[in-house]
Order: C-alpha cells, then sequence, then structure tokens
C-alpha cells in the first residue's frame, strides 16, 4: 500500500496577502468618512470632526505608505498581517474615544478584525487580537467623549446597559471568533487530506504506466534474445574449440535466464493492468497477501451463493482502499483478522473485522475525518509509530468514489474488536470505472 509520511505531507503554511489587507482597510476608511458625514452633515451632531478625521487620514496615508512601498501581492508573515489587523482595532478604539465609548453603535465592528485573524491566523494571534480588542473595549467603558446627540435632549445609557454591551462584544469576539477558527480548520484539513488523496492515486498511476513500460520493454526485448539464443545454440554444435564452446554455452544460458525473467516481468505486468478483470475473491486475496507474515491471522471465508461471483476491473482505488482497512485491522489485532464476504444478484459486501481493542466510543462516529488518528501499537523496535491520521480517510475516500458504502462499529459486547463493513450495488462494482475516470 502506497504511504504517505509526515515528511511529504504537512499543513501549508498559513499567509494572507497584503491586498487583502489593504482592500479591508480602505473599506474601513471610506466606511468611517461616510458615518462621520451622515452624523455632522444629514443628522446635525455634534461630532469631534477634527481628532477623527485626523485618524482617518493617518490610517490613509499608512494604505498608500504600504500601496507604495510593498508589492500588494506579497503574502504577509502570521505577525506581520496581526500587526495590521491589531493597528485596526487600534484606530477604532480612538474613532470610538471621541464618538462616546461602548454608547456607539459602531463599537461591535471590534469583531471584524478578531474574526479575520480566525479564517487565517494561528490560533495564538487570534487570542491575542481577542485580548486587545477586549481590552479596549473595557478602557472606553471608562474613557470616552460623549455620544454626538442633540444636545438639547442628550442620551444617557444606564451603566447596566453599558456593562451589557461589553460583555456581549467580549462574548461575540470569544465565540464567533472560536467558532470560525473550528470551520475555517476543518474546511483546511478536509482540503489537505484530499490533496493527499489524489497524491495516492497519482502515485498508483506511476506504478501503473510502468507495469505498460515493463511490459513494452520485455515484447520488445524478446526477439532480440531469442535470435541470439538460436544463433548461439548453432554455433555452440558446430564450433571444435573446447574454450569457444564454453563461452558460447555460457551465452546462451544467460540469454535464456534473460528470457526468463523478460517472461516473469511480462506475467507480473499482465496482471497489474489495470483493466483486468478480477474475480472479488482474487481481490481479497491480493490485499490480504502482503499481511500474512506479520504474527497475525488472517483467516478469509467467502460465503457459498447461488448467485455467479462477481467479477469487477482491477482498480488501484478499491485495491489501496480495501488494502488499507486490512492493513488497520491488522495493526490492531491481538491475534486475529477476518475477512468475510458474500453476494447476491443485488449487493456485494466485504466485512474486515479483528479482535484488537475497536474503536474508542469518541471516535466512533467521526471514523473517516481526515487527520484523527491515537497513538498505534509499538512496532518491533519498540518505537510508537504515527501517521497524520490520513489513512482510514483516504480508505473511505475512494472506496466511496466507486459506490460503496462503508460503515464502521464495534463487535457486541463480550467480544472486543472493530469490524468495518464496505458493501456495493453489484452492478456498481462489476462497472467501476478504470483509474483515470477514478482520478478525475
Amino acid at each position: 500500500m502506497t504511504e504517505i509520511a509526515a515528511s511529504e505531507f504537512r499543513h501549508p503554511q498559513r499567509h494572507i496577502r497584503l491586498d487583502t489587507i489593504l482592500r479591508l482597510r480602505w473599506l474601513a476608511v471610506l466606511g468611517q468618512l461616510a458615518a462621520i458625514f451622515i452624523v455632522a452633515q444629514g443628522l446635525e451632531f455634534n461630532v469631534a470632526i477634527i481628532p477623527c478625521v485626523t485618524i482617518i487620514g493617518l490610517s490613509a496615508a499608512l494604505n498608500l505608505a504600504l500601496q507604495t512601498a510593498v508589492n500588494p501581492m506579497q503574502r504577509l508573515e502570521p505577525a506581520q498581517a496581526a500587526g495590521l489587523l491589531a493597528l485596526n482595532i487600534v484606530e477604532l478604539a480612538a474613532l470610538l474615544f471621541f464618538t462616546g465609548g461602548l454608547q456607539n453603535p459602531f463599537s461591535f465592528l471590534f469583531l471584524a478584525p478578531v474574526l479575520i485573524s480566525a479564517t487565517a491566523l494561528p490560533a495564538r494571534l487570534t487570542f491575542g487580537l481577542g485580548l486587545l480588542a477586549v481590552a479596549c473595549a473595557s478602557i472606553l467603558f471608562f474613557y470616552h467623549l460623549p455620544l454626538p446627540w442633540d444636545s438639547d435632549d442628550p442620551l444617557v445609557l444606564p451603566p447596566i446597559y453599558l456593562v451589557g454591551v461589553w460583555l456581549s462584544i467580549a462574548l461575540a469576539i470569544g465565540v464567533t471568533s472560536l467558532y470560525s477558527f473550528q470551520v475555517t480548520e476543518e474546511a483546511r484539513k478536509l482540503a489537505n487530506a484530499l490533496a493527499a488523496t489524489e497524491l495516492v492515486l497519482t502515485r498508483e498511476q506511476h506504478l501503473t504506466q510502468l507495469d505498460g513500460l515493463a511490459a513494452a520493454a520485455a515484447h520488445e526485448l524478446g526477439t532480440p534474445l531469442a535470435t541470439i539464443f538460436l544463433i548461439s545454440r548453432e554455433l555452440e554444435k558446430t564450433v571444435k574449440d573446447p574454450t569457444l564452446v564454453g563461452d558460447l554455452k555460457t551465452l546462451r544460458e544467460q540469454t535464456q535466464r534473460c528470457r526468463d525473467i523478460l517472461s516473469k516481468i511480462t506475467q507480473l505486468s499482465s496482471t497489474g493492468a489495470p483493466f483486468d478483470q478480477m474475480k472479488v475473491s482474487e481481490l481479497i486475496e491480493e490485499v490480504v497477501a502482503p499481511h500474512r507474515d506479520f504474527g497475525v491471522a488472517i483467516k478469509v471465508r467467502i460465503a457459498v451463493a447461488a448467485a455467479t461471483e462477481p467479477v469487477g476491473s482491477r482498480n488501484p482505488a478499491v485495491l489501496y482502499g480495501v488494502g488499507n482497512i486490512v492493513e488497520n485491522a491488522v495493526d490492531f489485532a491481538h491475534t486475529t483478522v477476518e475477512v468475510n464476504a458474500w453476494w447476491n444478484n443485488d449487493t456485494i459486501e466485504i466485512v474486515i473485522s479483528d479482535d484488537g481493542p475497536g474503536i474508542p466510543p469518541d471516535l466512533l462516529n467521526r471514523i473517516g475525518e481526515p487527520y484523527l488518528s491515537r497513538r498505534r501499537p509499538q512496532d518491533e523496535s519498540g518505537s510508537e509509530r504515527r501517521g497524520l491520521g490520513l489513512g482510514v480517510f483516504i480508505a473511505r475516500t475512494l472506496l466511496e468514489r466507486t459506490g460503496a458504502k462503508v460503515s464502521f462499529t464495534n463487535r457486541t459486547f463480550p467480544e472486543h474488536g472493530a469490524v468495518v463493513q464496505i458493501a456495493w450495488p453489484r452492478e456498481r462494482f462489476e462497472t467501476i470505472e478504470t483509474l483515470e475516470e477514478t482520478i478525475g
């Protein structure tokens, strides 16, 4: 089975383009200017225009400087992006100081930079930005200029209401940021795991292409080797010099050896060709064979059925998927793994079970998610084998692409061990796509 090592596939480092941050900052500048204009000119409230416009002007100047000095398409390091988002929070806090503090309904905009960080930056930086936003909101609770309002009828909000506003801002920052981070992280993991799945299929395709190349080479070399063999045998009969006879005999034997090797390569390539047909029993034997010498007994049972045995294409996705599940069963089994198969005119089912510890209850409903793994048994050297938790995800994804339904359960008490059931509609199994169609 094809393996993916941690050194070959890692999470990509998180980066935000400077252009993305600048677009958000320009949007903030325009929105702030529009709000001040509407409040001062449209509603004719008394606003500290000069300090507010100064803050907005400094923000715009920084945007222009960054846009001029740095390529906007450059991807920022996480700390740099967090620094710009922190500056957004400080600028908003300064504007709110001159426009009523937490009494200003725009105080909830503290959420925006933290949410952006939650979707694109590491958790520690998002946590830091959240603390900064809460700290700014806390300062504005005590220190701020009056809310722009009608001077003849000033608006005075009770302290208990302002406490509620502060608490709602703090809770909204925490809850929405955590939710956004989890959703984004799951999407990122899924994308990475699917990319790893495509990598597995690509490797299988390369192996198939090598099989075809080996067959072509064996076919092309067969004719000249046969000619060499015949000529050397005829020369051996006619030459009288004992030394030359010995050399010709050696040449003939080595030529015959080359022909035998090429014959074996041709046979191997033929059985590995992607369009070969194979029965269910042959499929099971092929995936079970590599795991018979690991100290775990593998029992294969094929149920006798009135319907003829199904025959499908030798598809690498099916071989990898079933083989990976068998490999996991062998890894966790104590002494025995059972592979049972049955079919009728409508359904084909393969059930793989082991006598190991079984699937932990907290993971049972999540089996098949990417990057879901626990420590595995120790190998012969005594060290723990670790993986990325992608094996079962890739196996399940590949099998479901071929129309299979994969389910994971545990054996009924008092027995223990995991049970994996793979079921295909018979018609779908017998018309499984070729490798190229599976990849597409």
